[in-house]
């Protein structure tokens, strides 16, 4: 079965910690959120896994091979990034060939269609695109790629509501017709939450979930109410993160739902959004 394996990575720039330690597996065929705050380290986790970093410590497994100067493993796993890799005055249709020529697995006929889907005009240069359709053609080399794993940094910069739907309508026909790992990097969380099966959550440098998307949403709860009664119904109980407005507050805890409350306090379900938010602060 093919992974990745993250093993005690540390990453440095200077004297800033941007990963610590952090320690994850990637299985086969699975799509990934990745999420944090601005500086979280994800974009630094991403570059490490596909030898455009060098951890400090720590090692990387595609396979069972370390990824660093590993062009076979490195052939099977490709990162849109907002990163430009091409040369600017490289023309769409350009940056295409060169990818085929790098990678091979690739779909030109695909590209055409999704160029012409977005309306983006493949004999266009590069450094005339604008930042929406600069990602556009980003996201379409990747989903033109038939790789066994493909990442997703901030994917949608720029794209506007309606690519932004068609992009992950995309994704999800791709994936449902070649399943494949993914990951998706981004700040858009409400977007992604229906798209993601795993969640991957970083925070200054450090992961601080793992896990299945639902489990972790169901492992929460919310209770809201008079504050001096939440505070005791919460009293012993793993809070992870709370908010209060006027006389009333609500705590974000995680274990098993009670079955019975106050008749004044409500149990609701956390969306992912409000989750990230709290474990965060």
């Amino acid at each position: 079965m093919s992974n990745i394996e993250v093993k005690n990575v540390t990453k440095f720039f200077g004297d800033v910690k941007a990963l610590n330690e952090v320690s994850l597996t990637l299985e086969e065929g699975k799509i990934y959120g990745l999420l944090g705050r601005n500086g979280a380290g994800k974009s630094t986790l991403l570059g490490c896994m596909t030898n455009m970093l060098f951890p400090d410590s720590g090692e990387i497994l595609l396979d069972h091979e370390p990824v660093v100067e590993n062009d076979k493993a490195l052939g099977k796993v490709y990162m849109m990034s907002e990163k430009n890799y091409y040369p600017k005055e490289l023309r769409v249709r350009d940056v295409f060939r060169w990818t085929e020529e790098f990678y091979g697995h690739f779909d030109m006929e695909c590209a055409s269609r999704l160029c012409e889907e977005f309306q983006l005009d493949m004999k266009k240069k590069v450094s005339k695109l604008s930042t929406g359709y600069n990602s556009i053609y980003k996201v379409i080399t990747a989903l033109s790629l038939d790789l066994p794993f493909i990442f997703f940094d901030e994917p949608v910069l720029g794209l506007d509501a309606n690519h932004r739907d068609f992009f992950y309508r995309l994704l999800l026909e791709n994936y449902a017709k070649n399943p494949k790992t993914i990951i998706i990097s981004t700040h858009l969380i409400e977007e992604v939450a229906g798209l993601v099966e795993n969640i991957i959550m970083l925070n200054n440098g450090s992961i601080i979930a793992d896990g299945v998307c639902s489990e972790l949403l169901d492992e929460t709860y919310v209770m809201t109410g008079p504050a001096e009664v939440v505070n005791r119904l919460s009293d012993g109980k793993e809070i992870i993160g709370q908010e209060s407005l006027g006389g009333l507050k609500s705590v974000y805890v995680r274990g098993i739902r009670p079955v019975e409350v106050a008749v004044e306090i409500e149990i609701t379900k956390p969306d992912l959004q409000k989750l990230f938010i709290q474990m965060t602060r």
